[in-house]
């Protein structure tokens, strides 16, 4: 099948973004284990983080979590063991995931925004380590 990639342009889009990443996120053999044994009820990560993507596309103020305080979280519980590798590797789905979808500024924006906010996350990580010893 060959058809044309749109941009993202509507919450139906967002959603099947973050469902297809998150579809391969759960079998990456680096990745998996941090989401599969974190979180508890997948249709309401999903539903969060299609809120969260939402936001960040259309500015809608749909989204009420703390990726930064969720993240610290999990590299505690562990370990200490999340390095920007993982990080790199989440880039690599989320972008590979938009290439097959979408092509244009907001699938741009998207790829933009995430590459920010993996390097902001790590950091975030890292210092709070420094804090928690």
């Amino acid at each position: 099948m060959n058809h044309k990639k749109h941009d993202i342009a509507s919450r139906e889009d967002v959603q099947l973004l973050v469902h297809r990443f998150y579809d391969r996120i759960r079998n990456h053999e680096a990745l998996g284990p941090f989401f599969n044994s974190t979180v508890q009820n997948w249709a309401e990560h999903l539903e969060l983080l299609t809120n969260f993507w939402d936001s960040q596309l259309f500015l809608n103020r749909n989204y009420t979590g703390d990726p930064v305080k969720a993240h610290i979280h999990v590299d505690k519980v562990f370990g200490h063991t999340i390095t920007m590798e993982h990080f790199g590797w989440w880039l690599e789905v989320w972008v590979a995931t938009i290439d097959d979808l979408f092509d244009g500024e907001r699938a741009w924006i998207a790829k933009n925004r995430a590459r920010k906010m993996a390097t902001m996350l790590f950091l975030k990580i890292y210092e709070s380590r420094k804090t928690s010893s």
